[in-house]
């Protein structure tokens, strides 16, 4: 006999979700889904309102029309979040152990003090993003990239379940950058789905299994679907460019 396989509900859908700010529509009829221990790279123009989709999948902003839905078992409190980081981000006046320990702060409850199996947990996630020698650190003393490292270790500490990112490699250098996308591909294959925003199209086509198109044009679909349309061909020959440099950076 055949194996059955099992067909999971999604863990994210977005049913004709219009998306915009004071009565002003940036998008409209949008529908998706991610599955879990999906790769899924939202791209697009600027101004097309990706951000604003980030933000309504966490709640934090109502849509102008459609529906969010969480299933398999998925609620806001297990996703992590790593926003675009800003200048108060940049200079926070804490450790690195705190800034990461901090992304336990929902599981709290009425707690005070972290416990031991958090702070085992902060450890593991330090020694994963390869920082724990900058666990002592003044955060304000950190490069770009090992901040990006820092805070995607507290997203993690807040999930493993799904992570949403945005941009989480504007303003690093391309070296900072490929550590960053190897750092997240690796979470994505030990089971952790990935929501991301990127406008570094290219690089991200080697890593996501799906793409989300926001803008005048829209798509949604694999990674080899959109290199069927004519907004995804224009990247198909850098992709391959990249996945090469990936190969011969990072030989398997």
């Amino acid at each position: 006999m055949s194996e059955i396989k099992e067909v999971r509900e999604p863990e994210l859908l977005a049913k004709d979700l219009e998306l915009g700010y004071e009565g002003k529509a940036l998008v409209s009829h949008l529908n998706f889904a991610v599955h879990r221990g999906e790769y899924l790279c939202i791209v697009g123009e600027n101004g097309a309102g990706k951000s604003t989709l980030m933000r309504t999948i966490l709640g934090l902003q109502k849509p102008m029309g459609g529906e969010v839905h969480y299933g398999d078992g998925l609620t806001a409190q297990m996703i992590g979040y790593l926003p675009q980081q800003t200048e108060v981000q940049r200079d926070f006046p804490a450790s690195v152990r705190e800034i990461v320990l901090s992304g336990f702060q929902a599981q709290l409850g009425r707690r005070f003090f972290y416990t031991k199996e958090m702070k085992k947990a902060a450890e593991e996630n330090l020694s994963r993003m390869g920082i724990s020698d900058l666990s002592e650190q003044s955060f304000s003393t950190l490069s770009g990239g090992q901040k990006q490292r820092v805070l995607l270790a507290r997203a993690v500490s807040a999930s493993r379940r799904m992570l949403l990112l945005d941009e989480p490699v504007a303003g690093l250098d391309p070296s900072a950058s490929q550590e960053m996308y190897r750092l997240i591909r690796e979470l994505n294959k030990d089971g952790t789905t990935i929501v991301m925003i990127s406008h570094d199209v290219v690089s991200a086509l080697s890593y996501a299994t799906h793409i989300l198109h926001v803008g005048k044009e829209m798509f949604f679909g694999t990674v080899k679907d959109y290199h069927r349309t004519r907004i995804g061909k224009p990247h198909l020959l850098g992709e391959e460019k990249t996945k090469s440099a990936i190969r011969l950076s990072h030989p398997m």
